[in-house]
């Protein structure tokens, strides 16, 4: 089976000559769900941005069913069927929540209302405040904005980078429902998160990132009862 997509020994960084990422590696077969964890500057977060085109790939290789996709400008990306949802503003606060939506599939804007239903089903709160303007959302609402806008052109995988960050307890809980939700509906998800260990309950497989390497890779399950994972990278957050 070849993965849907796959990283291969991954070397990237923001800065010339300092690498993040230090032979990364990972792959997603159709219908996983992936999670990413580790320690705070491991990162996590530049593997997805190296995936979607917005950190220097210096060697490695990344590939989308086969094809290889290094280095190409999310633009292109969104167009192959790879979305992207950052951790910090991902929401453009002057439009409404249709016009956030409507900006997530400019590419294929003839498709929208099929798309709009696709994305009401899975969050129905959206569907009832479409003309309501997103700077006026809460937290939560503005992530599930965000994850609706990256599903609009129909992605073979979705990224997304810390859909739990800064909400509440009862927010983050519905962020990890939702996130398994889209992946119930048949995509593809690989998610960073520092919240180890409900990322871990509801992922098919996990990769625990150290120093810009996948150090330790299994199931969600296998890393969560990992003793060791959680001494050596989890600490008080796989308590």
């Amino acid at each position: 089976m070849t993965p849907v997509i796959e990283v291969k020994n991954l070397l990237a960084g923001y800065l010339p000559g300092v690498n993040i990422l230090n032979g990364a590696n990972l792959y997603a077969n159709k219908g996983e769900l992936i999670g990413i964890i580790g320690p705070n500057g491991a990162g996590k977060s530049t593997l997805l941005k190296a995936i979607f085109g917005l950190v220097n790939v210096r060697d490695g290789s990344i590939s989308l069913n086969g094809e290889d996709i290094t280095g190409l400008k999310a633009n292109k990306l969104v167009a192959k069927g790879v979305g992207f949802v950052p951790q910090n503003n991902n929401v453009f606060p002057s439009l409404t929540i249709e016009e956030n939506l409507q900006m997530g599939i400019y590419q294929d804007p003839s498709h929208f209302d099929q798309r709009l239903e696709f994305v009401v089903d899975i969050f129905g709160e959206l569907g009832k405040r479409l003309k309501q303007r997103a700077g006026s959302l809460s937290g939560g609402e503005r992530q599930m904005v965000a994850m609706g806008r990256a599903l609009m052109m129909d992605p073979q995988v979705l990224l997304l980078d810390e859909p739990s960050a800064g909400l509440s307890p009862v927010r983050q809980d519905e962020a990890f429902i939702r996130v398994s939700d889209i992946n119930k509906a048949g995509v593809t998800t690989i998610m960073v998160e520092q919240n180890a260990r409900r990322c871990l309950q509801i992922s098919d497989r996990g990769y625990v990132l150290d120093q810009g390497v996948d150090a330790v890779e299994g199931s969600g399950r296998e890393l969560m009862d990992d003793p060791k994972v959680v001494e050596l990278y989890l600490g008080s957050l796989g308590a």
